[in-house]
């Protein structure tokens, strides 16, 4: 399930909308939308503005990638995907660590042609976090343990760090798609995330969809962020 063959990369990013209001995310969309076709609505986002932010942005002819990583008990998660459904979204992601009877029930909630993917490991996390939830451990066995889950259980993709792209991609191959967050241009500032990589990298690797947020937000011209970024990766 990888991306469409020859997709291009304005195809392939996706625009985090790590912003708190529902004027500042349309006008993002609005500016951003001639470049890219596909926006990312996180808790912040989702919390502020719930069903409505994504109904209006879906409204504009963009792509939706609702990324409210789900962990509940499996009729509660299986209810939520089937929400999610409704509205039209593309992408939606649930933790993996829920387990096998959770993501089975999220897949049974799954309609249209959106896509569940599963959260291995955020890449916020260290390996002394790993420790602290009690796994022990280096982080790509984690990813890998949860990963395998995913894809035995007939999850669409998964969500992992660019450093476990190469990893995923050999032992899985295009079984599922491999949406990356934690990508940051070497221009900018990590920020919080630990396991960072380029975005001409981590394609290189083997991603199928890039997700960047902060790099391109908090620039004076997200547009020619954006702009940058495409330039960069076409080169």
């Amino acid at each position: 399930m990888n991306s469409p063959p020859g997709a291009s990369a304005r195809e392939r990013l996706i625009i985090a909308l790590d912003v708190p209001t529902q004027t500042e995310a349309l006008k993002l969309v609005r500016e951003l939308s001639p470049q890219v076709g596909f926006f990312k609505i996180g808790l912040q986002l989702y919390t502020a503005g719930g069903p409505e932010i994504v109904r209006a942005i879906l409204a504009t002819g963009a792509k939706v990638f609702l990324d409210l990583k789900l962990h509940d008990i499996p009729n509660t998660v299986g209810k939520a995907v089937e929400s999610a459904g409704r509205l039209g979204v593309q992408m939606l992601t649930i933790h993996l660590s829920g387990g096998e009877e959770m993501i089975r029930a999220a897949i049974d909630g799954q309609q249209h042609n959106m896509s569940i993917l599963g959260v291995t490991v955020l890449t916020s996390a260290s390996e002394q976090t790993l420790r602290e939830t009690g796994v022990s451990g280096k982080i790509s066995n984690h990813v890998l343990r949860l990963a395998k889950l995913g894809v035995t259980t007939g999850i669409d993709g998964v969500v992992a760090s660019p450093h476990e792209i190469q990893m995923l991609r050999a032992e899985f191959g295009d079984q599922m798609k491999i949406v990356v967050p934690g990508i940051r241009p070497t221009w900018s500032e990590a920020g919080d995330q630990k396991r960072v990589m380029t975005p001409r990298e981590a394609f290189q690797n083997g991603a199928d969809y890039l997700v960047i947020g902060r790099p391109i937000i908090a620039h004076p011209s997200p547009r020619a962020a954006v702009a940058k970024i495409l330039g960069e990766l076409s080169a």
